[in-house]
């Protein structure tokens, strides 16, 4: 062999061990895609593609946030409560792409789909004739790049909750009682169903070519099963002891189960309950109470998430934050604090959740135990944290939405500083390079001692 393939040999290895270990791969910062609330059936909305976390941030817009930012690609959307102002934002520098505005409150994620994004606008009044949203309710959709309004559709009841993306149609579930299908290019209506329930706040969640939603009046209250592909209810559950939450909550769906929380008794004695329902038939699988305490004016049953096989969701009612098996409906711990309507979102075996005063906790989703905590601004949204890419992004009625990276959550130890790299990680990239270093002195020394026979 010539010393020219003896000089490539070296010095592609001397270049392949000095070398990152982890290659930075992703086009974009956020998901392709962010078809439904909170993105995914289960409603635990992390993403991660690889791309670093981002440094602490704030996204300032013009009035309240009450939904959860979406993210897509590099922009990051999100709508205010009063106002209906609709924005868009570069997610990694923070600067505003544009503003544009909905006629009335925006309680609805802006969801993105094929370079479009849809965004539900309604009020929680109601008019004489017992429908749901007074002024200008329906639901719009934009150019993601512009802002531009493409089309909006107007409907008799608000749409406060999210609007869902499925096989080229777009569903959305009112205050006037119905399930209206539309066609994602032109907003013409495709099909409308009756549910025969105000919808207030549970957006549609859309689980293998069913979606579930919770309705409230006229009484009783109902949880119902929509089949997608033929247009037609599936099941439906009434919940007859229910006085209030069910229409509210977005609910939760993973191995065949679909949670939802809701009150039964009254006002001055409200009791918080967890059901759990089997997704083909509506059956009630289990029903555990959360307990009883003081009633709430809005938001009043917490929405769960499920994690890991295990139920995570808060109480307004009781202040407290629980952990449930999700197959048996024991309870796994729980967690006193103040309170808390959001969902809260769970990675590498920590749980995120943040209450009114705005606090957000992390805890071991084994234990309860608390991990970290940060403080942020104002009443956080009730519509939760969300995280991408190892940055918790969260809206609050402060007006802004807070990007934080999860290494902002450790716990702090004496001595400890907690923007660094863990010592664990430290030894491990120590060890690579003095690896790396003895590799490369060794083929020097067979090199020389090649050389030196040769010569």
């Amino acid at each position: 062999m010539s010393k020219n393939f003896y000089l490539v040999l070296l010095v592609t290895l001397t270049i392949s061990m000095l070398m990152p270990s982890e290659i930075q791969a992703a086009d974009s910062f956020g998901p392709e895609e962010w078809n439904q609330y909170r993105l995914k059936g289960n409603k635990n909305a992390v993403f991660n593609n690889g791309a670093e976390p981002l440094e602490s941030q704030t996204y300032q817009t013009a009035e309240q946030i009450r939904a959860t930012p979406v993210i897509a690609g590099d922009k990051m959307f999100v709508g205010n409560h009063n106002s209906g102002d609709l924005f868009a934002f570069n997610v990694l520098t923070g600067e505003k792409l544009w503003q544009n505005k909905a006629p009335n409150w925006v309680h609805s994620e802006m969801i993105y789909h094929d370079g479009r994004v849809f965004v539900g606008f309604g009020n929680r009044f109601f008019q004489d004739n017992g429908i749901r949203g007074t002024g200008e309710s329906g639901v719009m959709a934009l150019d993601a790049e512009s802002g531009e309004e493409l089309w909006t559709y107007n409907t008799e009841g608000e749409v406060m909750p999210t609007p869902v993306f499925y096989k080229e149609s777009v569903y959305i579930a009112t205050g006037d009682k119905h399930l209206y299908k539309l066609d994602p290019e032109t907003g013409e209506l495709l099909h409308k169903a009756e549910i025969g329930s105000t919808v207030s706040m549970s957006a549609p969640n859309v689980t293998e070519d069913t979606l579930y939603v919770g309705g409230s009046g006229p009484l009783p209250y109902m949880f119902y099963a929509y089949d997608l592909k033929n247009d037609e209810f599936k099941w439906q559950t009434e919940f007859p002891d229910v006085f209030a939450g069910l229409d509210d909550v977005p609910p939760a769906v993973a191995d065949n189960t679909v949670v939802t929380t809701a009150l039964t008794g009254d006002s001055d004695n409200p009791e918080h309950w967890l059901y759990a329902m089997d997704t083909e038939s509506g059956e009630i699988l289990w029903k555990e109470s959360l307990g009883t305490g003081e009633f709430v004016k809005n938001n009043k049953s917490g929405a769960p998430i499920i994690y890991n096989g295990k139920i995570f969701v808060g109480s307004p009612i009781t202040e407290t934050f629980y952990a449930y098996d999700l197959k048996s409906g024991e309870k796994l711990w729980e967690f006193e604090n103040k309170v808390m309507k959001a969902p809260p979102v769970a990675q590498d075996g920590i749980v995120y959740f943040s209450n009114t005063e705005g606090m957000v906790y992390a805890l071991d989703a084994e234990t309860g135990d608390v991990a970290g905590k940060k403080e942020l601004n104002g009443t956080l949204a009730p519509s939760g944290p969300i995280i991408v890419n190892d940055t918790l992004f969260i809206g609050s009625q402060d007006s802004n939405v807070y990007a934080v990276p999860l290494s902002d959550f450790t716990k702090e130890q004496p001595g400890q500083n907690t923007d660094t790299a863990s010592e664990s990680d430290s030894q491990d990239n120590s060890m690579l390079y003095i690896a790396g270093i003895l590799i490369i002195i060794i083929l020097l020394a067979g090199f020389f001692i090649y050389m030196r026979k040769r010569a």
